[in-house]
């Protein structure tokens, strides 16, 4: 009796069913990565625009116009030329914690930035009524700009996907360049603008 061989195509064959075999349950398990790797690429795309660059030092400012809590068209270019200084501060949203200690700090230490020339103007996605009840409530003594489409937002290198405006606040001069910047500042904004401005004076 002739002993069974399989031939040559057979073994192929099944080492192909092998191979495919072994390539399907790799493949499974290789297909519960993609939905993390899907989320790490989307948040990292997400922060990626979050951490848009912001004007750096020496940069000219954006002189956009934009209407004020008062309904009126405020144009930054104007501002600038008139003052030493124009702080351009920025705010998620109005009426919130931090923004209101943000803004406080920079009222309780107007008269003493006034004294070195500085004008402070506001900015927020915000309409102009919630600015105008904003700036009302806590008595604040400079104009809040409405910037729902967030162009001066843009403009001053902020993110273009979030729906608000970062913390940030620039300096900019009466030549319309920025000098200073900072961000994340709330209770302290105007402690940290005055100790540059005073430490620039000495």
């Amino acid at each position: 009796m002739i002993p069974y061989r399989p031939n040559r195509r057979s073994q192929d064959l099944s080492g192909s069913i092998a191979c495919i075999t072994r390539t399907q349950h790799y493949g499974l398990r290789a297909m519960k990565l993609p939905p993390t790797l899907v989320l790490m690429s989307l948040f990292s795309l997400l922060f990626g625009f979050a951490r848009a660059e912001p004007l750096k030092i020496g940069a000219a400012a954006p002189t956009l116009s934009a209407q004020s809590d008062a309904g009126a068209t405020l144009s930054l270019g104007d501002v600038y030329k008139s003052n030493n200084y124009t702080l351009v501060w920025f705010y998620p949203k109005a009426l919130t914690g931090g923004c209101t200690k943000q803004g406080c700090a920079l009222r309780d230490a107007s008269a003493e930035l006034k004294k070195l020339g500085v004008a402070i103007v506001g900015v927020s996605t915000d309409t102009v009524a919630k600015q105008k009840e904003f700036k009302e409530k806590n008595n604040f003594d400079y104009p809040l700009l409405a910037d729902p489409e967030k162009k001066i937002i843009k403009a001053f290198g902020q993110g273009g996907i979030l729906p608000v405006a970062s913390r940030e606040a620039f300096l900019v001069n009466r030549e319309g360049k920025v000098v200073y910047y900072d961000k994340g500042q709330t209770e302290k904004q105007a402690e940290t603008v005055l100790a540059f401005l005073n430490a620039k004076k000495s």
